[in-house]
């Protein structure tokens, strides 16, 4: 079998065992959100930082969700990264934002943190401040979930089909999670170009 088909063949395999409750739950957490006038906070880094970045872009137009990511502001970013330190640098920028009861962070993670570990603590403390404050925190991670899926109220965990793609499979199929949040009836408001050009 070709490289191409194998893993052709393993994102048909990790799309058949995505679990839909899963990303219903999260829909619905986001429909609340709306619902409650709260925002959403996306946080990723690497490839997750570029689908959170998606995400805030389609939430706000699509959705009528008002949505921010941090790395989008790279000024703001690498200064609280050379001041306050990487693991403090999501935890800080919310505190800013002054996240609150009303609002959810959604996190995009291929292993979703992990405190013992010390990976991705800036994800972790994130996650800490936001159970702190009362948000709703939500997931769309890989691996086991991590810290992510310990702590969220409702996380979709993308199945490791072959432990040599878990990066490419997590980070390919957050975006088409998010695709399917955003066209989900309990949050799609606005339809996307091409679909309303008749």
């Amino acid at each position: 079998m070709s490289f191409a088909k194998q893993f052709l063949s393993e994102v048909q395999t990790v799309a058949a065992r995505l679990d839909p409750e899963a990303i219903e739950r999260v829909a619905e957490a986001l429909a609340l959100v709306r619902t409650r006038g709260g925002r959403v906070f996306v946080l990723g880094v690497g490839g997750s930082a570029a689908n959170a970045s998606h995400l805030v872009n389609d939430l706000r137009k699509l959705c009528g969700i008002e949505a921010y990511a941090p790395t989008d502001n790279v000024s703001e970013l690498t200064a609280r990264t050379n001041d306050d330190g990487w693991p403090n640098v999501f935890a800080e920028w919310l505190k800013t934002s002054r996240l609150n009861a009303n609002d959810a962070v959604l996190i995009f993670s291929v292993g979703g943190g992990d405190v013992t570990r010390n990976i991705s603590p800036n994800i972790v403390r994130a996650i800490q401040f936001a159970k702190q404050v009362g948000s709703t925190v939500l997931g769309v991670v890989g691996r086991d979930g991590g810290y992510t899926g310990q702590q969220a109220t409702a996380c979709v965990v993308v199945p490791t089909v072959n432990p040599e793609h878990v990066t490419p499979h997590t980070e390919a199929f957050q975006a088409v999670i998010m695709h399917l949040l955003v066209s989900h009836p309990k949050l799609k408001l606005n339809p996307p170009k091409w679909e309303s050009t008749k």
